[in-house]
């Protein structure tokens, strides 16, 4: 299930990939809190279990969303079938800055209703329990504000972190009934969420089949662990929506990104968005007296999405 490819010309394991040994005993430390929900959403009208869970990682405990359809593959006309068992393909979702709270819950919830089994974890649970802010009420432009943010950023973002975090939130996925084991795992993100797909993608390459970022940020930078430079270790199929305010800000970017995936031969889309940076995610504050969430290219998005899970995840 983990890569335990050799580098070529080192013979040793790829810096940074996760050995069957390592993966086995996250395994067995994942948990789940005895806290279930089950749901009816009314507009994707099906019902939904939604799970408080414990997640044991290298560095603590992650608090974490677990959501899958109560009915079986068969009975669900919006899934995917993949077993008469009730097992579905995991998908773990990278929040963005604000974290694990209702919103993400809920682009859990629809996802899931695809028929998926999703993990939707809160990144910071390093710093502290979710949820942390309203991120309706967030003023960009306030200093006080941003600077709640960083040090949550930084967290998850330390060298090496976001790594243990994907293997433990694999295995974690892995270890669970509703999971099908057989079929490989999607991950999706919004802002920062969007490296963080990338990174895991590349740290547990056998069992990611499907990568989406979306507005993501940092994908792209100037130093010697810039995403963009791992997609020689990633086997899963990319797509990456990027807003075009972030596009104006670094127009090479998509190229940097095209070019890198093209060499490693990993099949890539690449789009730019007329919207701004957050617009998929509904609880986005107002940015210069205008809406940041664009229903009509979230919708957009959540149609490659989907398109990109069926494709890569069957």
């Amino acid at each position: 299930m983990i890569d335990d490819e050799k580098n070529p010309t080192t013979n040793d394991p790829h810096p940074g990939d996760i050995t069957r040994r390592d993966f086995g005993a996250l395994l067995m430390g994942a948990g789940i809190a005895a806290s279930v929900a089950s749901t009816a959403t009314a507009d994707i009208g099906i019902e939904m279990v939604e799970t408080d869970v414990e997640i044991k990682t290298p560095d603590g405990t992650c608090d974490a969303a677990f959501i899958y359809p109560k009915s079986h593959p068969e009975s669900n006309p919006k899934s995917n079938p993949t077993s008469k068992t009730g097992a579905y393909p995991g998908v773990l979702i990278w929040p963005d800055a604000f974290g694990l709270r209702p919103s993400m819950r809920t682009i859990g919830r629809n996802i899931a209703s695809e028929g998926y089994s999703v993990l939707v974890p809160n990144p910071f649970y390093r710093v502290s329990k979710a949820p942390f802010t309203d991120a309706s009420k967030f003023n960009f432009q306030n200093p006080d504000d941003m600077a709640k943010l960083r040090p949550l950023m930084a967290s998850v973002n330390a060298p090496g972190n976001a790594e243990k975090d994907a293997a433990a939130y694999v295995a974690f996925l892995d270890a669970q009934k509703e999971v099908n084991t057989a079929k490989k795992i999607g991950t999706q993100g919004y802002c920062m969420g969007g490296a963080l797909v990338v990174r895991t993608a590349a740290t547990v390459p056998d069992r990611i089949g499907a990568g989406a970022s979306f507005h993501g940020g940092g994908l792209v930078t100037d130093k010697p662990d810039s995403p963009h430079l791992l997609a020689p270790k990633i086997k899963a199929r990319m797509y990456f929506g990027i807003a075009a305010n972030d596009d104006t800000k670094q127009p090479d970017a998509k190229d940097k990104l095209r070019d890198a995936f093209a060499a490693a031969l990993v099949q890539t889309e690449i789009e730019v968005y007329p919207a701004q940076h957050g617009w998929c995610i509904p609880d986005m504050p107002m940015r210069d007296g205008a809406p940041i969430y664009d229903k009509v290219q979230a919708e957009r998005a959540w149609g490659k999405l989907v398109a990109l899970y069926r494709a890569t995840l069957a």
